[in-house]
């Protein structure tokens, strides 16, 4: 197993620091990986046709962000209640929103705002596995994931819109309060529908997908070379074989292989192929980044894709954190709903955006806000939404 450990500084209330680790198999072709995910994939009888090529794009807010500080402001309360923040006005009457928000205010046409959502608890990963499965199970006292999340539903009953890519892409990390992929996971479905990984940061100049990269200076001539080697050690078991197995297996590798030589799912993760023009509309910081990469995937075939933005557990110092987390958000969010709508992509690409809960309506003593499951927010973009 091949393991990537990406440091993840924010620290939630229940006092442990969250690291992210990706883990992904490797095939005995050298170097290769995927063939694990597709092979698992068939195993489970995943053969789709192509279907209309919807996707989703799931941002998540990891850490439960404050719906009364975003969108969902109340400018007439009390100040232990309003909050630091005014609200502006947005391209559509009688909708405001933060003013740290311009790029969405400008936008505001294709967006849906749900104030009204709720649910019953305020404890972290019973509402992670709530919001991110549509189910109930999991709690701070028992953390298995109870049941598929719906990135892994979809790449069940879907598949991927593309041959040779994978369902279910997280970016950079299948996250949730520190588990990986934690409720973002395929619990009793099986690992076949789990998210692909990225892993590191896409807003690095030296981002590139692991399980996408030859090892160690290999060239495709070398890696050829591999195949070869391989294939005739396997001509006796392929001679023996009478269940098909090696059959299969040939393909899955063939299909590894063909996304590390091939053009097309090296195209869409290549995130250095993009405009740099396009690239600064998103903002050049990891939300921001993450967020061009999710695109890229959804126009390349990839059907659903969890873009992790960590830190929104702020039960302190709500102003400053809100003054540095809010224009990253903007700007890769806006970026990202603009750029859609100018590709023509928004009537078949749904965005939503949310976290396990929201913030509660005072203030507390050390000026933040803590768990309140009764209220919070989810944002909805483009898939055929009429706003």
């Amino acid at each position: 197993m091949l393991t990537i450990k990406g440091e993840d500084r924010h620290q939630y209330c229940d006092g442990l620091t969250r690291r992210s680790f990706l883990q992904a198999g490797t095939l005995s072709l050298g170097g290769l990986t995927l063939p694990g995910l597709l092979r698992q994939q068939a195993e489970a009888g995943q053969e789709h046709s192509s279907r209309k090529q919807t996707a989703v794009i799931l941002i998540w807010l990891d850490g439960g962000p404050t719906h009364l500080d975003t969108y969902d402001l109340k400018p007439q309360a009390p100040p232990e209640y309003r909050g630091p923040f005014k609200p502006i006005r947005t391209s559509v009457p009688g909708l405001d929103v933060c003013e740290l928000f311009p790029g969405q205010a400008r936008l505001a046409k294709h967006l849906a705002v749900v104030r009204s959502l709720h649910h019953s608890t305020g404890d972290h990963f019973a509402g992670a596995h709530w919001m991110l499965t549509g189910h109930f199970g999991s709690t701070a006292a028992n953390l298995e994931p109870m049941c598929p999340s719906a990135g892994s539903i979809t790449a069940l009953l879907r598949g991927p819109n593309r041959p040779g890519l994978p369902a279910y892409v997280a970016v950079p990390v299948a996250a949730s309060i520190g588990l990986v992929p934690g409720y973002n996971s395929a619990a009793y479905l099986g690992s076949a529908y789990n998210p692909f990984q990225t892993g590191g940061d896409p807003n690095s100049p030296a981002f590139s997908v692991r399980n996408l990269t030859l090892p160690g200076g290999m060239t495709l001539a070398q890696l050829e070379d591999r195949k070869r080697l391989l294939s005739s050690f396997d001509s006796l078991r392929r001679g023996l074989d009478r269940t098909g197995m090696m059959a299969s297996m040939d393909r899955f590798q063939q299909q590894a292989y063909e996304m590390i030589s091939g053009p097309a799912a090296r195209r869409a993760f290549d995130i250095g192929k993009e405009d740099p023009r396009l690239r600064d509309r998103y903002g050049r910081h990891t939300w921001g980044q993450s967020c061009v990469l999710a695109r890229r995937l959804v126009e390349a075939g990839v059907t659903f894709v969890t873009v992790h933005m960590g830190g929104w557990d702020d039960h302190a110092n709500i102003k400053p954190a809100m003054d540095y987390k809010l224009p990253l958000l903007d700007r890769a969010l806006s970026g990202l709903v603009g750029d859609l709508a100018e590709r023509g992509l928004l009537d078949r690409v749904a965005v939503c955006v949310c976290g396990e809960f929201g913030r509660t309506p005072r203030i507390n003593s050390s000026a933040g806000r803590d768990h309140w499951g009764q209220s919070g927010f989810a944002l909805l973009a483009g898939g055929g939404l009429r706003t």
